[in-house]
């Protein structure tokens, strides 16, 4: 791959992008079933396991178009998969409840995704400005960022939250370029998502480079291709 332009900000998205999300959340669904004694309610727990991830995928997808709110996410992506094993035992405390130590367990795993911790340390070295762009909870994620050990690459941290509005929006990339201080000619969005992390920037004339982690199925010669795509993450050492 030739290197075609020259860049001066990084918008790089968080979650499955560099720190495994998928992975320690796998983890983490698997300690909340077992502090709960879920078993009681669930006699396969990969029901309670696949129940859990339709939720939250659909969940997520909503959350970052603006349709559902925090909370109802939070409280919903575990009343879905308990109500399959409870029925109506699965009450909004329980629920939300479970939540918060299913995020106590997620937010303090280290994992990231292979070649995070060198793309990030070849990506400084080059004097990129890196500013993290995510639809993550506030809280959650400097929590994340502390345990894997990724928090000083950062020149910005960039949250929906302080936003006020979620990628893809337009106005999460204004609210980020007015952080920042970026100009979209000069900045490249890294992201593992094709609609929140790609199309997002894209639409706000953002070059976007797609890690495709979940093997979408990118067509030659399509107008709203990413800029660049690639499967590992090492691999935009060739790039940029």
């Amino acid at each position: 791959m030739e290197k075609n332009k020259v860049y001066k900000d990084l918008f790089v998205d968080f979650d499955d992008t560099l720190y495994d999300t998928h992975g320690n959340s796998e983890i983490a669904i698997r300690e909340t079933f077992e502090y709960y004694q879920l078993g009681r309610y669930f006699a396969d727990p990969q029901v309670f396991y696949d129940a859990y991830w339709e939720a939250n995928i659909d969940l997520w997808g909503r959350y970052s178009k603006g349709e559902i709110t925090r909370d109802y996410l939070i409280m919903e992506r575990f009343r879905r998969p308990l109500s399959v094993g409870m029925g109506d035992a699965a009450t909004e405390a329980y629920c939300l409840e479970m939540s918060d130590k299913f995020l106590a367990y997620c937010s303090n795993k280290p994992g990231t995704v292979k070649g995070a911790h060198e793309l990030m340390q070849y990506l400084r070295e080059k004097g990129y400005r890196m500013h993290m762009t995510s639809n993550g909870f506030h809280e959650v994620q400097y929590k994340k960022l502390a345990a894997c050990g990724l928090r000083q690459y950062f020149d910005t941290i960039v949250l929906s939250e302080d936003a006020g509005v979620n990628k893809p929006a337009a106005g999460y990339f204004e609210y980020a370029f007015k952080q920042t201080g970026a100009k979209p000619e000069t900045t490249l969005m890294i992201g593992d998502n094709l609609q929140t992390d790609i199309k997002g920037a894209m639409a706000v004339g953002i070059d976007a480079l797609l890690f495709n982690r979940w093997g979408y199925d990118i067509k030659s010669g399509d107008p709203e291709a990413p800029t660049y795509t690639v499967s590992d993450l090492l691999d935009i050492k060739q790039i940029i």
